[in-house]
């Protein structure tokens, strides 16, 4: 693939059909059958479900592939094994059989341990009833392990990737406790991290959700680009903006159905419908101001305007309140590329639902 990464909306676009989704494809039909092959009969619908659900994340977030030059291929295969690791952790803490935080915790060590190579291996059931995964979570853990251990300028971004998923391994624990402990828990974490001033208490935690800076400084890295200087600008440039913006467009479009679950969502705690526009701007004015300090600034805006075509092309927006309405809004703010992810995106629900 040399060194080319795309800069216009058509080539990403054709890039990502031709080569990053056949590969995810490829990666998500081998967990597939891992996951089939789990003997434990909720751990084994939680993975499949994850998997069949959440698919999207591993196309998306694939797209960070393409920093990797032309070690693209290890990092799909990373990223898609990260996800895979994230989507089906967050199955079993939401639809769980338990509701305590160490548990959580236990199972969340296992994104630690992904991002650490040479660390052992745990039990991340053992504070569970359901143990027999048949070596799923360990072989995901460990295909992440393998490919982190071939990055010569690992120890360049280790710390800030390590710090992103403490955050995200964090908020995974709080969210997902008994319902009256969420909220008290959530803005107590808020106010003793209290690096993000300008944010609120929801608005801090949907940053923290996302897994982009991750997969953003690990494909660098793979493509032999890791200074300490570029570090600091990815860390800067994806957390808190681009994050939030990406986990609050997340949440925005299930909102209907995290209501039904008795789910957290983190839209439901503005004040209003025309507030959380508001903030959906800053958020894309933000995210725009900030990445083009980063090489590749064409690339992270493609994604950037991406990001809000994609999310709000998703067929669930039609049946929100004022969805059409805030459609419009944003795509405006986001300008031609966001319009043109958006129409391209509808296109393939359509054709391929």
């Amino acid at each position: 693939m040399g060194r080319h990464v795309p800069e216009t909306a058509v080539t990403l676009m054709l890039t990502v059909y031709r080569k990053i989704f056949p590969a995810v494809k490829q990666e998500l039909a081998y967990w597939t059958e891992r996951a089939q092959q789990i003997p434990n009969k909720e751990l084994r619908a939680q993975a499949l479900a994850s998997i069949a659900s959440k698919r999207f994340h591993c196309q998306g977030g694939s797209v960070y592939a393409l920093l990797a030059h032309k070690r693209w291929r290890e990092a799909a295969r990373f990223i898609v094994s990260y996800q895979t690791i994230s989507d089906y952790l967050d199955n079993l803490c939401d639809r769980s059989t338990s509701m305590d935080p160490a548990d959580f915790r236990l199972l969340h060590k296992a994104m630690e341990d992904a991002l650490t190579p040479g660390k052992t291996i745990k039990n991340y059931y053992a504070l569970r009833d359901e143990q027999e995964d048949g070596g799923y979570l360990a072989d995901l853990v460990r295909t992440c392990q393998q490919i982190i251990q071939q990055l010569a300028g690992y120890s360049v971004i280790q710390h800030e990737v390590l710090e992103l998923e403490r955050l995200y391994s964090d908020l995974q624990v709080h969210k997902h406790v008994a319902l009256e402990e969420r909220i008290p828990r959530l803005i107590n974490w808020y106010e003793k991290e209290n690096s993000c001033d300008s944010l609120s208490w929801y608005e801090f935690s949907a940053a923290a959700g996302s897994t982009l800076g991750i997969f953003c400084l690990v494909s660098y890295s793979l493509g032999g680009q890791s200074a300490p200087e570029l570090t600091k600008w990815v860390y800067t440039s994806y957390f808190p903006n681009m994050q939030a913006l990406h986990i609050l467009l997340d949440y925005y479009i299930d909102q209907q159905e995290d209501e039904q679950e008795g789910d957290l969502n983190f839209c439901s705690y503005y004040s209003s419908r025309e507030k959380m526009k508001e903030r959906f701007i800053y958020f894309i004015k933000e995210t725009d101001k900030h990445v083009q300090s980063l090489p590749d600034r064409k690339f992270h805006q493609l994604v950037h305007h991406g990001l809000v075509g994609l999310y709000l092309a998703d067929p669930k927006v039609k049946n929100l309140d004022g969805g059409e309405k805030m459609t419009k809004v944003l795509l405006q703010e986001s300008g031609g590329k966001a319009a043109f992810f958006h129409w391209n995106t509808k296109m393939y629900h359509r054709l391929f639902g």
